[in-house]
């Protein structure tokens, strides 16, 4: 009787369970601290903080055939330049600000959130603001006050009000700008920006 081959018995399955369980894991924790490069400000496709100092724009490049941020000269925000830990500690207010509000409630923020209320990924550039002499200023008074500063875009959906304090306020636009810089892959695609008629 010939005996059974290695492949058939129950003792190679589980080293071979176990190995590939141990594989995995190893492989898991690689690409996690991979992307976390990848994804933590800074780096190539999310720029540090402190770019909240400089003038943003979003542009098709042909190169690269897709949609990229633009990052030009300064444009410190509310006339200000901050250093990278002044200008990080402002974004984390806006980014905490918007968890605590719930914003993804209703509106979608990279790729995640709802779609009852406009995208924000690219809010900071978009041509509701009008000018973006005003942008800011006007930013600020929505969100403090958005039944007095309306802006539904032909929706008619409006935005309650959040209680969001001047600071809180500020944070979110700072938090706005800064996600204006990141390289989504070129998301949203055919986005027209504030400047849209100067790059014709």
């Amino acid at each position: 009787m010939n005996p059974s081959p290695l492949w058939a018995s129950e003792s190679f399955w589980k080293k071979v369970a176990i190995w590939v369980t141990a594989g995995s894991f190893l492989l898991l924790i690689l690409l996690t601290f991979d992307s976390m490069s990848k994804v933590s400000a800074g780096g190539k496709r999310v720029p540090a903080y402190s770019v909240i100092n400089q003038q943003v724009d979003y542009r098709f490049d042909k190169a690269a055939n897709r949609y990229l941020p633009v990052i030009g000269g300064e444009a410190p925000l509310f006339g200000k330049k901050l250093s990278e830990a002044e200008a990080e500690a402002l974004v984390d207010l806006g980014k905490q600000t918007t968890q605590a509000k719930n914003c993804m409630n209703c509106h979608t923020l990279l790729g995640n959130g709802a779609y009852y209320a406009p995208d924000l990924t690219k809010a900071w550039l978009d041509p509701g603001w009008i000018d973006e002499a005003n942008r800011e200023a006007q930013m600020l008074a929505f969100l403090k006050d958005p039944p007095n500063h309306a802006r539904t875009y032909g929706s008619g959906r409006r935005m309650p009000n959040l209680d969001i304090t001047d600071e809180e306020a500020r944070g979110v636009v700072a938090f706005l700008k800064w996600m204006a810089t990141i390289d989504t892959n070129g998301f949203p695609h055919n986005f027209k920006t504030l400047t849209a008629q100067t790059q014709e």
